[in-house]
């Protein structure tokens, strides 16, 4: 079977458990606990995530993504991280994923959009995380990447979709990004998943709210 390694923020969070079990018989998906936050954060602790879930080189795809927590301003009106470390945090990550899977693929996810208006003490704004998605794209594509363009497809989403100002972890936001997800995955990897039934899945569990 393939095996695939899904690294990212608290949007991975939301589509990681349904991914694997879309390809529980094609591929065997990792991914952290932890929320992998910012790129800094990916740089120092990619290979301690490598050794806690016992991964060797031998994995076929890394599917990845961080910005959410980069593009973020802050109290003294600063990004978190700014834009040109950020461009250098992903080409750092690029590396790091070719020297700990040399023999994996890449596909790299685009931030999503935000409810920009409701952020009241440190913010977010659309245009910051269409200009970082921008900017790493250019790198991933460079180092051979694919790219998953998470923020086109939910550009658009009814507000319902929302579950905070953030996340999509709705039935339906969750439906959208995840089966996307496992599209990449196919086409890449030339495997198969399994469509899942949302309705059953979120049966006892619409009202859920993202953190």
């Amino acid at each position: 079977m393939k095996k695939v390694l899904l690294i990212g923020d608290s949007i991975r969070m939301g589509y990681d458990t349904y991914t694997k079990m879309a390809f529980e018989s094609s591929a065997e998906v990792y991914f952290p606990k932890d929320n992998c936050r910012f790129t800094g954060y990916i740089i120092r602790h990619l290979h301690d995530w490598k050794n806690e879930l016992k991964l060797g080189n031998d994995i076929d795809l890394v599917h990845w993504n961080a910005g959410l927590w980069d593009d973020l301003v802050m109290l003294d009106s600063k990004h978190h991280t700014s834009l040109d470390i950020y461009k250098e945090n992903i080409d750092r990550i690029c590396n790091i994923i070719k020297i700990l899977f040399p023999d994996a693929k890449m596909i790299f996810a685009t931030s999503t959009p935000v409810q920009e208006e409701l952020f009241t003490v440190c913010k977010r704004y659309n245009r910051d995380t269409e200009a970082y998605n921008s900017a790493a794209i250019e790198i991933v594509k460079k180092h051979g990447g694919e790219i998953n363009d998470l923020y086109t497809l939910m550009k658009n989403a009814p507000i319902e979709y929302h579950s905070d100002l953030t996340h999509y972890y709705t039935k339906e936001g969750t439906r959208l990004i995840t089966n996307q997800v496992v599209n990449c995955i196919e086409k890449v990897l030339d495997i198969k998943g399994t469509v899942l039934n949302y309705d059953k899945l979120f049966a006892k569990n619409e009202g859920v709210i993202g953190i």
